[in-house]
Parts: structure tokens; C-alpha cells; sequence
């Protein structure tokens, strides 16, 4: 049976009361449907994943197609859906009012919002500006009457500014601006991922592992962390194999990537 919109926002939100979890990123339905088949508790989207596969760089789709990518990924999975909804898709507060609405009547159980402008020269907004964001998405959360939970997403190390200190002030602005969950990707070390856990407890923080990294569920989760992403990896994953395998027939004329593949019919078994 199908749960209830608010079936899934509630236990998203159950999900991050103590613990660590998993949330893998799917960037389509049939990735969706077999990480739900593989017992994952929750799923979020992924921008550059969708964005690869409709043959655009990350950051270049529009709002209405992330719109229509989260409506489709709510319906296909009895799973709570966290979008990754980029900057709010607005230059304004309240174009960011009039975003989130937009998303939340998606059926999304969370939405993250990003301090990322997008600009090599000046790849993050000003705090003043991105604590207004966080605020302008607090409002629509609360205006809708619902329970879907606000990630407020630092980007410094994922824009090439690795600063931890003003990582650790954006995130506690964010915080006090009113996000439930707070996510700086990019953080790597242990040091660094203890010191965000510490600055920002008793509120949950995310951890993406999307590169190479030494670190397992376990530790992340002594570390204090409540929940991991992968952001676009998994569709990374599939890419590259794809590549490797398409390069093969171009370059060297064989088929040896084929070798030992998932059985088709394992698929349609998957997708019945």
C-alpha cells in the first residue's frame, strides 16, 4: 500500500530523531525503485544526476523541469523524496517563497537550499543574502501547514572556497534562520566533520561521500553524523560504466564490457 504524503514526511522526519542513515541519491525511476528494493528508508534527488541524464551540465535545468522531475520521483517510490533544489530558482526572496511552495505541493518530505550562485567570480552569496533564502524557504514551509523538513546547504568546499570557519558561521545562520537539518558537502576529514556535528548539535547534519574516502557508516556515525548522501555518485557509477563500455566497442572493436552484466530478465523481475 501507498503511503500517505504525510505518511512520508513524518517518517523522514522519524528518521532523523538519532541514529545515521543512509539517503542515496537515484537520479530516475528505475534507480529510485531498486534502491527502495534494496531497504534504503529514504531517498533524495540528485541536480547533476537528472541533469546528466537529460544531457545538460548540473545547475543547467530549468525550475520547471525539477518540478517535474520531483513529481515523478514522489509517485514512483512508497519512500520520503529529499530534493535537491539547487538555490530556490529565484534571484528574489520572494521568488524563493513562491519555489518552495512550488516544490513542496510536489509531495517532497525535504528541501535543500543552497548558498551556491553559480559564478566562478563569486560562488557563494553573501550571508545577509543566503540567510534571507534559508528565511524565505522557512516561510513557505510554514505557510503550507506542513511538516516538510528545510536543509540549509553551505557550499564552500564544493565551490572551491574550503574555509571551515565561515562554513560553521553560514550553517549556524542557517540554523537560526530556521533549517532543521544543516549539510556543508564537500567536508572530508574527520576533524572537519566533528567540528560541523559539534557546532550544529543538537540539529541533525548530513554528510555527502561522493569521492574517495576511508570512512565508513560506522565511524561517520560515532562521528555524530545523522544522515550520508552521495550526491551525484551513483550516477556517476553508472556513466562510467557506460563510457568504459561504449569506448570499448568505438576504440578496440570487443564487447568484453558486456561480460557478466545483470541478467536482463533480473531486471524486468526488479521492474514487474
Amino acid at each position: 500500500m501507498q503511503n500517505s504524503i504525510n505518511e512520508k514526511r513524518k517518517k523522514f522526519w522519524d528518521l532523523h530523531k538519532d541514529g545515521c542513515f543512509i539517503l542515496p541519491n537515484p537520479w530516475d525511476v528505475g534507480s529510485a525503485k531498486i534502491l527502495e528494493q534494496l531497504g534504503f528508508k529514504a531517498l533524495a534527488t540528485t541536480s547533476s544526476g537528472y541533469a546528466w541524464s537529460c544531457g545538460k551540465a548540473d545547475g543547467r535545468l530549468t525550475r520547471e523541469e525539477t518540478l517535474e522531475h520531483l513529481r515523478y520521483m514522489v509517485q514512483a517510490t512508497n519512500l520520503p523524496i529529499n530534493a535537491d533544489f539547487e538555490n530556490g530558482f529565484s534571484d528574489t526572496n520572494n521568488g524563493v517563497i513562491e519555489s518552495v511552495r512550488l516544490a513542496i505541493e510536489t509531495g517532497v518530505a525535504g528541501i535543500s537550499i543552497e548558498d551556491s550562485t553559480g559564478s566562478r567570480e563569486k560562488p557563494l552569496l553573501n550571508i545577509p543574502d543566503a540567510i534571507d533564502r534559508i528565511r524565505a524557504a522557512r516561510i513557505a514551509i510554514d505557510q503550507s501547514g506542513t511538516n516538510t523538513m528545510l536543509i540549509g546547504r553551505a557550499e564552500n568546499f564544493f565551490v572551491g572556497v574550503p574555509d571551515l570557519e565561515d562554513t560553521i558561521h553560514r550553517l549556524k545562520a542557517y540554523s537560526d534562520a530556521g533549517a532543521d537539518c544543516l549539510y556543508a558537502p564537500g567536508i572530508k576529514t574527520r576533524e572537519q566533520i566533528a567540528a560541523v556535528v559539534a557546532a550544529i548539535s543538537p540539529k541533525p547534519v548530513n554528510v555527502l561521500i561522493g569521492w574517495d574516502s576511508d570512512l565508513t557508516v560506522t565511524e561517520l556515525a560515532d562521528l555524530g553524523v545523522r544522515r550520508i548522501s552521495v550526491g551525484g555518485a551513483l550516477a556517476r557509477t553508472a556513466w562510467d560504466s557506460f563510457i568504459k563500455a561504449a569506448s570499448a566497442l568505438a576504440e578496440a572493436g570487443n564487447f568484453d564490457a558486456f561480460n557478466n552484466l545483470v541478467p536482463g530478465d533480473n531486471l524486468n523481475n526488479r521492474f514487474k
